[in-house]
């Protein structure tokens, strides 16, 4: 199982559990520090069974693979985040494909959607490798951890209300150890809602409840929202998202991360 950033090359970073310490001061531990917690919660992640439901699809999913993918393990777990520990962009997205992440262990790696993202961070500055193929390949971000709102693959791309708060604490962890990402990068409104909740979580509230819309922003306590519409293939097969729409987003966060 690979941490955050697994490298294929022979480097390893990681995944982490809880702020051991409690601490939110938003003091900076090394780096180092930070992939092994980040680890530690990876394995976490990775063990979870608390969704029945989920269990089941994801495990049918990879029992019954199309013929593109016959022959093909399936990762059919809990996908963890995905990133640089030092980051300043977390980057949240909805939940692993049933055959993209859901295969492949890594979010948002083996579909049209994490093309698009993975192709857009590379352009951004926060990708050495424009295309995310698995969980062993090397690829690398700097400055940018990818997490999901719900870490298993859900029937129709449709969490219920009861899994996202299961998968909620997972972030909230993700955020007290990633204490340089102050940019939150929303890409679609279930993962700008589930932003808010997790902010929430760390006593980080605003009223009114900011609206999600593309490239809308928020400030909440020290945290900025950037609002992204999703690259699903149905956003960016009708053009709602279009590449150069992708890249503003992650301009405007480099800009808000003081990158």
């Amino acid at each position: 199982m690979t941490g955050p950033q697994g490298d294929g090359r022979g480097r390893t970073g990681a995944g982490a559990p809880a702020n051991p310490s409690g601490d939110r001061s938003g003091a900076c531990p090394p780096t180092a520090a930070v992939a092994d917690r980040l680890a530690e919660l990876s394995r976490e992640v990775v063990a979870c069974r608390r969704c029945p439901r989920l269990v089941e699809w994801r495990e049918r999913v990879a029992r019954t693979a199309p013929p593109r993918y016959a022959g093909q393990e399936y990762w059919a777990r809990p996908v963890p985040g995905f990133g640089d520990p030092g980051a300043r962009v977390l980057v949240v997205g909805l939940a692993p494909a049933a055959h993209g992440g859901n295969r492949t262990g890594r979010i948002f790696t083996g579909d049209r959607s994490g093309d698009w993202l993975f192709a857009a961070l590379h352009r951004a500055g926060f990708a050495d490798w424009p295309r995310s193929l698995h969980r062993d390949d090397g690829l690398r971000l700097s400055g940018a951890y990818v997490a999901a709102a719900v870490r298993c693959a859900p029937p129709a791309n449709r969490p219920l209300p009861e899994e996202r708060d299961h998968c909620l604490p997972y972030l909230v962890r993700e955020m007290d150890l990633l204490v340089r990402a102050r940019t939150l990068v929303c890409l679609g409104a279930f993962a700008w809602d589930a932003a808010l909740r997790a902010l929430a979580a760390r006593d980080h509230r605003v009223a009114p409840r900011p609206r999600f819309a593309h490239l809308a922003e928020a400030a909440v306590g020290p945290y900025r929202l950037l609002g992204s519409y999703h690259p699903s293939q149905q956003n960016t097969f009708t053009g709602k998202l279009t590449e150069p729409m992708f890249d503003a987003v992650f301009a405007r966060a480099r800009e808000l991360a003081g990158l």
